[in-house]
């Protein structure tokens, strides 16, 4: 394929105008590249692509002020214009004291920014609202018109009548036509990246280096004495320094020719379609968008002479990201090379505006989409990409039995992160109708899928053994899972009925799963009805759920642990959610920084800087070096290893149980839809000082004592005796307000 020049001219010269614009069809631009590539695992610098910020929280007028104003769940109301006629406002309470909650609040919408500026809501003058709603508050104004700008902000009242300034305002804009409901997402962006390395092999021959594999495009600037023509290679894999021409798997490399034309020109290098992930159930992409490939190297042959770094660029294309959201620390330095591995794999395959499995075949899959999910929640104030996600694959769902349950729990997540129903309510009578799959529960209260294709794991290499049946322990396992979460939804949304029968079947089925399913002389979970084999699979599933009793919780742990990572990358979330849930963080730490090659510090090994479909290619033969579901660690490592989970929908309440598991010091930055929390926990022999905590205003905590604290500690709660609460044999500090915190031992 002959690839020609595109875009704007330089000075100089002009430029062809075959090829699509870079920045049309809804695609914006992010940076321009100044800050240099994003840096492998382990390096220094940015960890993301995407927008800067100040931890998701955003700019206001004064500390005090509210911060992070969020509409319809948007950060950028302009870039996503609002379908809704009556949208629903959120911001983040601030406040330099401790234990503040909000007393009242007063918004201001109006059709331009000078009224705004002068305290004017010509659009709703909400007047001052006694209440500490802070999330998710509907606008109750005058009717908003279809393609007109607004303007909003908002002040608030601490509990204790103190009033604060008013926030900085946000833009935003309704869309041409308005509806009942619908899910906007920002577009992709734009960010271009600069080379980390740059080699003249040769006269004329380069081998380039942009730092990390990134969806997008190569961009040439140079000027020619003459027309010509190079060869350029892309590709995500090296081969010293050379492209790799025969990388194996699915791993992308392409060469195509490149017309130059003499004078100064800027050129795109137009890549081949890939038939696979452009036809059939592939999700498009916008045609202006043109061609977008996965590559990290450029290895330039019969190039001008002068060529230098400064004219080329990586243009990737990605969601907006806001890296400065989320961070983490720990005294392992591998452990940190994965989570920088992790949070990048999060932002990178986002090109196509929804979470896809991968580049092989671009197709949204519901346990793919689920672990995304909960890593994008880990790593960014964002909740627009998992709800559209979520809600594209209730309409296009895919084949695997669990991949259906999948679906009740991207909704429970998106409830309990966002503390917003709306999804809920649209979504709640597809959830029952096919997502539950109570049209196949037996007798005994578990569910029959001899029906259905289960999944178990995938590659079926991956399933340990298990003994795929009717009465499948997996299956069962989430379905017990969904009955549970089914249950709060249904309460959420005021249908009590629903929510007493999913409660009832929910006991039912939980005790059919440790009746039926439970091997009675080894204290394990069998993998179905009639079978005498025990795999990992059927005994994690049930650890991680909640679902074994403390009786032979010890036994199924013990097993669990035994098995060692006899899992895919897929499964491992739930392994890695096991041993957690059942106070095993040592072994958990164990596998996530295992130097096998079943383990992420495996995939930064072989050269990929996304994580890979497959622990390794002879584990799957035709996998990618860019699958979002093998970043379990961008969430385990915030709502695990430091703890951050919330209680109640919206993170009203939430529970912050550290477990290092052998490190000696672990901190982080959580994002949550009420502003960063931040948490640091040393464990250092001798050390007294346990856990300092700074949690955003208008919500309280549980904090639990560190695993490592001692076994005699006395905490104190910022130097004062802290009230202890015993749960399950861990330690508790409850209702913790919000500041700056520290918990040592006496």
């Amino acid at each position: 394929m002959t690839a020609s020049a595109s875009g704007a001219p330089s000075t100089g010269g002009s430029a062809s105008t075959a090829g699509a614009a870079a920045t049309t069809g809804g695609v914006g631009t992010a940076g321009d590249g100044t800050g240099g590539a994003p840096p492998l695992a382990g390096q220094a610098g940015n960890s993301g692509a995407g927008d800067s910020g100040t931890a998701g929280a955003g700019p206001s007028v004064d500390p005090i002020a509210p911060s992070g104003l969020m509409c319809e769940l948007l950060k950028n109301p302009v870039a996503s214009p609002l379908t809704d006629a009556k949208p629903e406002f959120s911001w983040i309470v601030n406040s330099p004291r401790k234990n503040v909650k909000q007393g009242a609040y007063q918004i201001l919408v109006a059709a331009t920014r000078a009224a705004l500026d002068g305290d004017q809501g010509d659009a709703w003058d909400s007047g001052k609202v006694a209440s500490a709603d802070s999330i998710n508050v509907p606008y109750a104004g005058a009717p908003l018109v279809a393609a007109q700008h607004y303007f909003w902000k908002v002040r608030t009242w601490e509990a204790t009548g103190e009033a604060g300034s008013w926030s900085a305002p946000q833009e935003i804009v309704m869309a041409a036509s308005l509806v009942a409901y619908s899910t906007p997402r920002p577009p992709v962006v734009q960010t271009r990246v600069a080379p980390v390395k740059f080699v003249t092999v040769a006269p004329g021959h380069y081998f380039v280096d942009f730092g990390r594999d990134a969806f997008g495009w190569l961009e040439l600037s140079l000027n020619a004495a003459a027309a010509s023509a190079i060869d350029v290679h892309l590709g995500e894999k090296a081969k010293g320094n050379a492209v790799d021409t025969a990388p194996g798997a699915t791993i992308r490399y392409v060469k195509v020719q490149l017309s130059l034309k003499a004078g100064q020109n800027t050129y795109r290098v137009e890549t081949p379609k890939d038939t696979r992930n452009t036809t059939g159930d592939a999700f498009p992409l916008p045609a202006a968008l043109g061609v977008v490939m996965p590559f990290r190297y450029v290895e330039l042959v019969n190039a001008p002479a002068n060529l230098d770094q400064t004219m080329l660029q990586q243009v990737t294309v990605h969601y907006p990201f806001d890296v400065a959201a989320s961070s983490f620390k720990s005294s392992s330095p591998a452990l940190d090379q994965v989570w920088d591995l992790s949070k990048y794999s999060i932002s990178a395959p986002t090109f196509a505006d929804v979470y896809l499995d991968g580049d092989r075949e671009r197709i949204p899959y519901e346990g793919d989409a689920y672990l995304q999910q909960l890593g994008h929640y880990g790593t960014d104030r964002d909740f627009a990409l998992a709800r559209f996600s979520h809600e594209y694959l209730l309409t296009h769902p895919t084949w695997p039995t669990e991949w259906k349950q999948h679906s009740v729990m991207m909704a429970w997540a998106d409830w309990m992160y966002s503390g917003n129903t709306e999804s809920l309510a649209q979504a709640y009578d597809r959830l029952v109708k096919e997502k539950t799959l109570e049209t196949n529960v037996n007798a005994d209260g578990l569910l029959d899928t001899s029906s259905l294709e289960d999944l178990v794991d995938w590659p079926e290499g991956e399933r340990d053994g298990h003994v795929l049946t009717g009465v499948n322990t997996v299956v069962n396992a989430f379905w017990c899972r969904n009955l549970q979460q089914m249950a709060d939804i249904a309460g959420a949304l005021g249908k009590t009925a629903d929510a007493e029968r999913y409660r009832t079947a929910a006991a039912k089925a939980i005790a059919a799963l440790n009746g039926k399913l439970v091997d009675g002389a080894t204290g394990l979970y069998v993998d179905g009805v009639g079978v005498t084999h025990s795999s990992l699979h059927s005994n994690m599933m049930p650890l991680a759920f909640g679902l074994v009793p403390a009786d032979r919780r010890a036994k199924v742990l013990a097993f669990v642990k035994g098995r060692g990572m006899a899992c895919s990358v897929y499964g491992a979330q739930y392994l890695l959610e096991a041993l957690y849930q059942a106070g095993a963080p040592d072994a958990a730490l164990a596998l996530m920084t295992a130097t096998t090659d079943r383990g992420w510090l495996n995939m930064i090994k072989v050269g990929a800087t996304i994580t890979m479909e497959a622990w390794d290619a002879k584990y799957k033969p035709n996998l990618d070096w860019n699958h979002a579901w093998g970043a379990a660690p961008a969430n385990i490592l915030p709502r695990y290893l430091l703890g951050v989970q919330p209680l109640t929908p919206g993170f009203g309440s939430l529970a912050i149980r550290p477990q290092l598991g052998g490190l000696t010091h672990a901190e982080g930055l959580v994002p949550s839809i009420r502003g960063p929390i931040k948490v640091s926990v040393d464990a250092a022999a001798g050390q007294p000082l346990l856990m300092t905590v700074e949690l955003p205003a208008n919500l309280t905590a549980n904090l639990a004592l560190p695993d490592a604290a001692p076994a005699t500690c006395k905490p104190l709660l910022d130097g004062a005796a802290a009230t202890v609460v015993v749960r399950d044999g861990v330690s508790w500090i409850d209702g913790v307000g919000s500041g700056a915190h520290e918990v040592r031992c006496q």
